[in-house]
């Protein structure tokens, strides 16, 4: 797997979104569509779970949705951006379903949830392998986690007129799925899609990205602002459509290998039945 040279800032990360909890819903109309996609790729899964997890809700519109389509089960919508979960909860349905923390370390137990849904907010992960071990531990035996996230070619446009430290790197599809066995889950399924979005004028994209909190976070991103020469020149080079590279997967919580004490589990079979 490729190694990142691009590290999230999380605390700059937080900050970004914290702003954006007020334009969010607004802004963030790739996100509303990719979220849109996701859910037609789960008329194809048989499933009823108990308890689902929203990992990175935002303002919790997709938890919303995964309440109407799953009315018998609990929606818990969890994000680090206490203004974003704010912002949901004037429209979301009981105060109690919001959790404010980080999904890298999960306040639930293990095998608690049923099913994980993550609307592009993996991405944002610092340590994605630490994530997929957290889902993985939170989820029951043949559990379903559901993602997406941005790929590695999203933006290209604008990390060529700003320059690659001013854009994040995004992971590979299959650097995704490798992740995912190596967190315990079995079978992932993965695809991409590149959708092309248009706008009015350059600024248009600049401005959905701001109001949305989808600004630089990098770790080594160039410390005080560009000014105003700088911005000029990235519009200008930045045209009319941008280039998003959405990355898709769904896996199942496999079996676990080890007791809590660290001895492997090992199973027997025969064919004239359990053995005695």
């Amino acid at each position: 797997m490729k190694e990142r040279s691009g590290a999230i800032d999380a605390r700059a990360a937080r900050r970004r979104f914290e702003r954006a909890a007020s334009t969010y819903a607004r802004a963030a109309r790739l996100e509303s569509e990719v979220g849109a996609r996701m859910f037609e790729r789960l008329d194809y899964l048989k499933i009823a779970p108990r308890r689902i997890l929203d990992a990175g809700s935002g303002p919790a519109a997709g938890a919303e949705k995964l309440r109407r389509r799953f009315g018998a089960a609990q929606v818990v919508a969890l994000d680090f951006s206490l203004g974003m979960l704010k912002a949901g909860r004037k429209r979301f349905f009981e105060r109690r379903s919001f959790v404010c923390a980080d999904f890298g370390r999960l306040p639930f137990g293990a095998g608690s949830v049923d099913f994980i849904w993550s609307n592009m907010a993996l991405h944002w992960a610092g340590e994605p392998p630490e994530v997929f071990r957290e889902f993985a531990r939170v989820l029951r035996p043949e559990g379903l986690l559901m993602f997406s996230a941005l790929g590695p070619d999203s933006l290209k446009e604008l990390r060529g007129a700003a320059g690659a430290r001013r854009v994040h790197e995004f992971i590979d599809m299959h650097d995704w799925g490798d992740m995912l066995v190596g967190a315990g889950f079995a079978a992932p399924v993965m695809d991409m899609e590149m959708l092309a979005v248009s706008y009015a004028e350059p600024a248009a994209l600049l401005d959905d990205l701001r109001g949305a909190g989808q600004t630089n976070a990098r770790a080594d991103r160039a410390r005080g602002l560009g000014g105003k020469r700088f911005l000029e020149e990235a519009r200008a080079a930045l045209g009319r459509e941008a280039s998003f590279e959405i990355v898709y997967g769904h896996a199942w919580r496999g079996a676990p290998r080890k007791r809590e004490d660290g001895r492997d589990i090992v199973q027997f079979h025969s064919r004239s039945g359990p053995l005695s």
